[in-house]
């Protein structure tokens, strides 16, 4: 067994000066007591400024299981001259009762009797987007009453295609934003087979 002796003073300099070079292995931990009233926080725990939250967009929210606001229901089997004598006035309840007594006469008419659904529709379109444009208000839209033909098959078809597409082609874009009002026309201007089309004025 060795026996252990004291270091030279040369070797005890020597690992002094290797002693102050190394270093731990595993960081060591220094607890340090926090001061009392410390002058300023530090950076890191500075509260972030709020800022303001933008008002909400005017919208209608709508929440699952809330009930939507009621529409009014159209009863799409009803026969068409009904579903047109009970639609809501637009226009100026006066001048709509002289229309539909047939007090007032339309500025301008169109006859589509006849065309197929193809030529009636653009010849539809151009002439009321002329009418509007004129300044037209009242103009007449002729479509006939459509002929019962023979019915073979299971299901019924529906004759008079053109009595019931105008109305529809009115209501679409890009004549709806120019009609007001649409109603049967009196028997003086041609009853059940023409409709009365109540313009908006220009902008």
């Amino acid at each position: 067994m060795s026996l252990r002796r004291s270091l030279r003073p040369e070797e005890q300099e020597l690992w002094q000066a290797v002693a102050r070079t190394a270093r731990p292995m595993h960081g060591a931990v220094f607890l340090r007591k926090p001061e009392a009233t410390p002058a300023e926080p530090p950076a890191a725990f500075h509260k972030p400024e709020v800022q303001p939250i933008p008002p909400a967009p005017g919208l209608n929210r709508f929440r699952i299981g809330e009930r939507s606001q009621a529409k009014p229901m159209v009863d799409v089997l009803a026969p068409l001259a009904e579903r047109l004598a009970t639609a809501p006035v637009l226009m100026d309840r006066k001048n709509h009762d002289r229309m539909i007594r047939g007090k007032l006469s339309p500025e301008a008419r169109i006859d589509l009797h006849g065309m197929t659904v193809a030529e009636a529709h653009p010849e539809l379109i151009r002439f009321i987007l002329n009418s509007w444009g004129t300044g037209y208000r009242l103009v007449l839209v002729i479509t006939g009453k459509g002929k019962q033909g023979p019915d073979h098959g299971p299901i019924p078809t529906r004759y008079g295609i053109l009595k019931h597409q105008v109305p529809r082609w009115l209501h679409l874009p890009p004549l709806g934003p120019c009609v007001l009002q649409v109603s049967e026309a009196h028997l003086k201007h041609g009853g059940a087979g023409a409709y009365y089309v109540y313009l908006r004025r220009p902008r």
